[in-house]
């Protein structure tokens, strides 16, 4: 049974600084107990507590608070990486809709870090294709991107991110529309420290109210991932 989420301890983030000094098996196997107390049961309970809320925004998001459904893996791939440790020291919660090609269609996340954590939505790892469909929406029916995006000026939770082209896609548009305009893929982050060593439970109701607050957004890129 999974427990109600409590918050992450203390526990959480110094399981990942020492993983960090010691990504190794031996290590890891050592402290196997540490990792499923303080970080997989937590992220759990999170993903857990958040699942209704998740499926009021979207019935068709994978909320099962499981390892691969919404919960990452702590072992990295290695195969095509030129980093060989075998371990992830950020681990994070999606919730996305099946999809094959998911990462042509947005998807909340929410990530831990040894000394920070972050949440928001937007693509992954958008194709040019999708982030084409993308500005040509902004360019064909401004209205409805203005509709979907009106919340960000009067919010200061959430920065657009995402790789920039070096060069301007289309000279001349106006500056703010540009930062969302000129990126290779796209997505929104609230970036935030670990300032007292751990996280409490009101931390769910931060993210209800930031994951609610861009929702319109999120409808607004399942329609250009869908076109």
């Amino acid at each position: 049974m999974i427990e109600k989420f409590e918050g992450f301890p203390a526990g959480t983030f110094q399981f990942l600084r020492n993983l960090n000094d010691n990504n190794n098996k031996q290590w890891f196997e050592l402290h196997k107990s540490d990792y499923q107390d303080n970080v997989l049961k937590p992220l759990q309970s999170l993903a857990a507590g958040l699942g209704p809320f998740m499926q009021s925004l979207d019935p068709d998001l994978e909320v099962r608070p499981a390892l691969n459904k919404t919960i990452s893996r702590i072992y990295r791939d290695t195969r095509f990486s030129r980093d060989k440790s075998p371990y992830k020291t950020s681990h994070w919660i999606t919730f996305k809709r099946p999809r094959i090609e998911w990462k042509d269609y947005p998807a909340y996340f929410f990530e831990i870090s040894p000394d920070s954590y972050r949440y928001g939505m937007g693509f992954y790892s958008a194709s040019r294709e999708t982030m084409d469909r993308f500005r040509k929406s902004i360019d064909s029916k401004p209205a409805k991107f203005h509709s979907a995006t009106s919340f960000f000026s009067s919010q200061n939770v959430f920065t657009i991110e995402g790789d920039r082209y070096k060069r301007p896609l289309k000279p001349g548009i106006p500056a703010e529309l540009n930062d969302w305009y000129n990126r290779k893929s796209i997505y929104l982050a609230s970036n935030q420290p670990v300032t007292d060593s751990f996280i409490d439970k009101t931390l769910i109701s931060d993210l209800v109210s930031g994951f609610g607050t861009i929702a319109p957004l999120y409808h607004y890129l399942c329609k250009v991932a869908a076109y």
